[in-house]
């Protein structure tokens, strides 16, 4: 090959605009967000060779991932299991670091109460045969899709109540507002928690990740050859952008995008919503607790809204309530002390005065009212089954998204969300 002068000059001139361009950015590519997605995108990017800037808005990492210690002994705030356990990156790096699992297959008497009074046996052999029932009524049929509510109409009442136990009590949402194409699709498999704490476990994985804390993304700009990311504490720039924020930040308009994202990805994000799934932590005196005959209650209050208990979690001193949907909404935004009011209340209908004097203190993990978080995790409208693959399109070439919502058979999942981290990663690797 001759090399002419004025190839010499251009090419010596293309040089010196990639040396310019590199220098003008702070990083190959910003990751917005610092749960399990921002997190594995960034070890993945770090990985390749590249650098990488990751932005959180919280004081801690971790996402919805949490391990709250503030009432002495650890809880999970937020996710809880390791999911389909067989493939979730998860549960291969708790084994490498040996930290040990529990099978939530572990059984134990459970009693089901309505206001505080044990379900008479006819209404628990009725409500365990809709919950038998209840699967083939959201199997999807055909093209069309449905909502929980809709795919069981016209079942027995006890179909419809496990029908709306499952979407309140697993998704943290009311039955009309999921489809069961997006319930169906969802992944399977073994499931385990993590007794020293799932949040603490996503903690420790992103441990080696140099994060800006208290840094929240405001504004995306990606209408020059790279992404601007703008912050209260400055702008930066770079190549590309993941941004792994929860859904119910992005449909809030709490982060901007210039120009305004194209129509296809705004059409999946408004098919996607978040659920409320909600926690309320009691730490407890035992010894004015006394004793139980069950491990769990499941207490069903007016309308059907259910709050579950779980007492004494992996030996300790905590009773863990939790419930989900419309109810848990108002919950939150009653506040803390509200929501510790109201499981008290649902403690001493079900066991008397001893519950409300055994409380030493309480905690909400209030989920839908978190600004950083605004629900527990996305839901599928009904129709809108496609959404969460349309939304992992890349825009522009150089902005992607990615999380649980995102995750297709893993949503919902902090398996999911590292899955999805790395696929965001190695396509924004891609652009050079």
């Amino acid at each position: 090959m001759n090399i002419t002068r004025r190839s010499f000059v251009a090419g010596a001139a293309s040089a010196a605009a990639i040396h310019g361009a590199r220098a003008a950015t702070d990083a190959d590519i910003v990751v917005v967000g610092a749960g399990a997605a921002g997190l594995a995108a960034a070890k993945q990017i770090r990985a390749a060779g590249h650098s990488a800037i990751v932005l959180e808005a919280r004081s801690r990492i971790g996402g919805r991932a949490f391990t709250d210690t503030s009432l002495g002994a650890p809880f999970d705030a937020g996710a809880e299991y390791i999911h389909w356990a067989e493939r979730n990156p998860m549960r291969r790096i708790a084994d490498e670091w040996g930290v040990p699992l529990k099978d939530d297959d572990v059984g134990g008497r459970f009693l089901v109460l309505r206001n505080g009074q044990p379900l008479p046996d006819a209404e628990r052999a009725r409500r365990r045969a809709g919950f038998s029932d209840v699967s083939r009524y959201l199997t999807p049929s055909g093209a069309g899709d449905k909502s929980f509510a809709e795919a069981v109409r016209g079942a027995p009442e006890a179909v419809a109540d496990a029908a709306a136990g499952i979407t309140r009590m697993a998704l943290g949402e009311e039955p009309e507002r999921v489809s069961i194409q997006d319930y169906d699709q969802l992944w399977a498999g073994d499931d385990y928690v993590v007794p020293s704490g799932y949040g603490a476990l996503v903690v420790r994985f992103g441990a080696d990740v140099p994060v800006r804390l208290e840094t929240p993304a405001t504004h995306v700009r990606w209408d020059g050859a790279g992404v601007t990311v703008e912050t209260p504490r400055g702008a930066l720039r770079a190549k590309a952008a993941i941004v792994t924020v929860p859904i119910g930040v992005l449909k809030q308009g709490d982060l901007r995008f210039t120009p305004e994202l194209p129509a296809e990805t705004q059409a999946a994000l408004d098919g996607l919503h978040m659920g409320a799934l909600t926690k309320i932590g009691l730490k407890i005196d035992r010894a004015r607790f006394g004793d139980l005959d069950a491990v769990d209650f499941f207490d069903i209050g007016e309308g059907g809204a259910t709050t579950s208990f779980d007492f004494w979690p992996h030996g300790r001193d905590l009773t863990v309530a939790a419930l989900g949907g419309d109810h848990a909404r108002g919950l939150c935004e009653a506040g803390e002390q509200a929501a510790i009011d109201f499981v008290i209340e649902r403690l001493v209908g079900a066991l008397g005065g001893r519950a409300r004097d055994a409380v030493v203190a309480g905690r909400l993990a209030g989920w839908w009212t978190d600004p950083f978080a605004r629900g527990s995790y996305s839901i599928a409208d009904p129709g809108h089954a496609a959404a969460r693959e349309a939304l992992r399109a890349p825009v522009g070439e150089r902005l992607w998204f990615a999380g649980e919502a995102t995750a297709g058979g893993g949503a919902m999942t902090v398996g999911g969300a590292y899955l999805e981290g790395e696929r965001a990663a190695q396509g924004a690797l891609k652009i050079g």
